[in-house]
């Protein structure tokens, strides 16, 4: 007999966070990249252009964590036309020990958002200033407000700008966001104004072609990108890589999918060129900022890593709170062969 507990987006959200927790989870995965002998397949793709549709599949074993999961990540982008969102999907959590199912995390997408929003926060941990306290987003997404939220768990961050191709987007963000979280927050509908004199800045948009160049980066300055998911997607000119100090979460998944592979593609950085993750700058294997005057620049395309991560917390915390739904599942043995 198996038992499987089941958790919706609402219990999932009652219990997990985007806190100091939450970051610090997804920055142990990261180390144990760089400290473990973690299996991390490549992504697993599946586009269905007939609707505007993409679907990642991707998941890690992590020494040491009682389970691994398998997450489903589908984003339709024609949704919003019918009324339905973007972005949904779901995690399931296996015994790293017997393979059998544990739980089924029917998230919509919630847990992916909070562990990816952490992940900026652990980049700017590591490769920001200390003393960061202006931050620029680009993009007016879910992503957009959830990066910014992160990034005030680890940095004192005292003013923001966010800019956006729709402007009355960003408008509407900035309003809230200044409304909830009580920091100065502007709307600037030129991007490379919303760039100059900030800290850190954070890209969050599935754009293909460059909205962030390499001539507005200023000394001093962390830049994270989060939207280059996909082969096709590339927020940044490759360029900045002739300016900055650049760190990948994983770098062979960087060189297909990330702002690495259009920089390769357009003969800005040699294809075998090695770069330090951002795991082995977390554990201290490899150096991330040297000096104040550097600009650093990570690039976060999602690893398997982190949803097995953000999976076991998820898991851990409905037991102890008594969420969610247990089923049994019988199993019966196969006759031997």
């Amino acid at each position: 007999m198996s038992r499987i507990t089941i958790l919706t987006e609402k219990d999932l959200r009652a219990i997990v966070k985007l806190d100091v927790s939450a970051v610090d989870c997804v920055e142990q995965a990261f180390a144990a990249l760089a400290t473990k002998a973690v299996a991390m397949p490549p992504i697993l793709r599946l586009d269905i252009p007939k609707f505007r549709g993409e679907v990642d599949v991707k998941t890690a074993y992590v020494p040491g964590l009682d389970g691994f999961a398998i997450k489903v990540s589908p984003g339709f982008f024609d949704n919003p036309k019918i009324g339905l969102p973007s972005l949904n999907g779901l995690m399931i959590l296996l015994s790293a020990k017997t393979g059998l199912v544990e739980a089924l995390l029917l998230d919509n997408g919630y847990l992916t958002d909070v562990r990816t929003a952490a992940a900026g926060a652990v980049a700017a941990r590591h490769l920001s200033r200390e003393d960061a306290c202006v931050a620029t987003i680009l993009g007016a997404g879910i992503q957009a407000q959830l990066q910014l939220a992160a990034l005030m768990l680890v940095r004192p961050i005292k003013s923001a700008r966010i800019w956006a191709r729709d402007h009355a987007k960003a408008q509407t963000l900035a309003v809230d966001f200044a409304r909830s979280h009580g920091i100065e927050t502007a709307a600037i509908a030129d991007p490379r104004e919303a760039v100059r004199g900030a800290d850190i800045v954070v890209t969050t948009t599935p754009v293909e072609r460059p909205i962030l160049m390499a001539e507005w980066l200023e000394p001093g300055q962390h830049l994270t990108a989060m939207g280059s998911d996909a082969e096709h997607k590339n927020e940044i000119d490759p360029a900045v890589f002739a300016r900055a100090t650049y760190v990948p979460d994983r770098i062979s998944q960087t060189r297909i999918l990330g702002e690495l592979h259009h920089a390769i593609k357009a003969g800005a950085v040699m294809p075998d060129q090695q770069f330090a993750e951002l795991g082995a700058v977390i554990v201290g294997k490899a150096i991330g900022r040297l000096n104040a005057d550097e600009i650093t620049f990570a690039d976060l395309t999602g690893t398997g890593v982190q949803d097995t991560a953000i999976a076991n917390l998820a898991l851990a915390r409905a037991t102890d709170a008594g969420r969610g739904q247990t089923i049994e599942n019988d199993i019966k043995m196969g006759d031997a062969a």
